[in-house]
């Protein structure tokens, strides 16, 4: 961290004066050389912030799940409205929300890149390409390695025609009245077979969903730290229109995330509140920061030097994660790869005008967060 009191006084500084280093005019530019806490009051309206976000994000990425355990009478639209409208938000998240401000804080023509080895190179995108292929990574040998444990690979969707297609041994088989083999009839050892082929199946559908939606839901609390903190501690004249933006943002997100996870096919071994705790940690996570940055608001420098590492680090850090899964796990498994889409028009289209709605109304969100 450059040593300040080693500069000249900001307020003398000039874009002309050849005596100062062009990266300290940046810093100066940018109000990183002179930053101070800009906490301005408002102390009751913050505090009735953590409550207000908490509450309706968690209620929010609940209700998918609630709707579909009490099997509440929704149209079917309203579920791809939820799934795609969020798949929408989370896209536009990781350009507008997470990769536009990395570039703003810690990019080749900001105060923190020009100086030290920060200036040596665009660290942005190496740490986009790092999450990026390491959730490619993890994703790839986690289905390796399920593959080979159960014998099911992401390819073979179709049990019903893999177990309704049969050799010509089997059908010689079915000619005689009785075949047993170890005390097994041959009825009760394919219903055997069947059923385990299907339990398999099911097993490898969750792991292997659940694990995208995990790296989903890290890389969007990522982000909510540092949402929480900046609301926590901003100037009260901008918390006035962060607060307001942050309430939509938090729960188009909040759906989003609710939506991915009831459509997950959850073994019944597994206890149904962990979902709960799911929702729960995304929903607390915004109000937890936005407590913390009230308790350090008279120290915290949102605008400062080190803030704008550790900001821009984990932002390029959650881009690269949503990018992969916006572009991967819902706009390629989801209209690409999926052949069951594509046999509806309608729903297709809109599909397709859920995505482009959420997409929209996320960007436009990011004028103001």
């Amino acid at each position: 961290m450059p040593d300040w009191s080693a500069f000249p006084d900001p307020d003398t500084i000039t874009l002309t004066d050849d005596s100062v280093d062009d990266s300290f005019k940046i810093c100066v530019i940018q109000g990183v050389a002179d930053a101070s806490p800009s906490f301005s009051g408002g102390i009751g309206t913050r505090i009735g912030s953590i409550f207000v976000i908490g509450v309706i994000s968690t209620f929010v990425t609940v209700f998918p799940i609630l709707s579909q355990k009490y099997n509440w009478k929704l149209s079917v639209w309203f579920y791809l409205f939820a799934r795609f409208f969020g798949a929408g938000v989370i896209i536009a998240t990781a350009f507008v929300h997470l990769l536009d401000p990395a570039y703003g804080e810690i990019g080749p023509n900001t105060c923190v890149g020009g100086w030290g080895n920060w200036a040596q190179y665009s660290f942005v995108d190496a740490l986009i390409l790092a999450s990026l292929f390491g959730i490619f990574l993890t994703e790839l040998f986690s289905e390796v390695y399920v593959e080979r444990k159960y014998g099911i690979s992401a390819e073979e969707p179709d049990i019903q025609k893999m177990l309704t297609e049969r050799n010509p041994q089997e059908e010689v088989e079915e000619d005689c009245p009785v075949c047993e083999e170890d005390g097994v009839s041959k009825k009760e050892s394919t219903y055997v077979d069947e059923k385990s082929l299907a339990s398999s199946k099911s097993t490898y559908d969750f792991k292997q969903q659940f694990a995208a939606f995990l790296c989903l839901e890290f890389g969007v609390i990522f982000h909510s730290v540092i949402i929480g903190l900046n609301l926590g501690s901003t100037d009260y004249d901008e918390f006035k229109t962060l607060y307001i933006v942050l309430v939509f943002h938090q729960s188009f997100e909040g759906l989003g995330i609710g939506a991915r996870l009831s459509a997950i096919p959850w073994p019944s071994h597994l206890p149904e509140y962990y979902k709960y705790l799911l929702c729960f940690a995304y929903g607390i996570v915004t109000p937890i920061s936005i407590a913390i940055g009230i308790g350090v608001r008279t120290t915290y420098v949102s605008d400062g030097f080190a803030a704008n590492i550790v900001s821009g680090v984990l932002d390029a850090l959650s881009a690269g994660i949503l990018i992969y899964t916006g572009l991967v796990e819902f706009i390629a498994r989801d209209f690409i790869f999926n052949k069951e889409i594509k046999k509806n028009t309608v729903q297709l289209l809109y599909s397709l005008f859920c995505l482009c709605l959420g997409t929209g109304i996320m960007a436009l969100i990011g004028k103001w967060a």
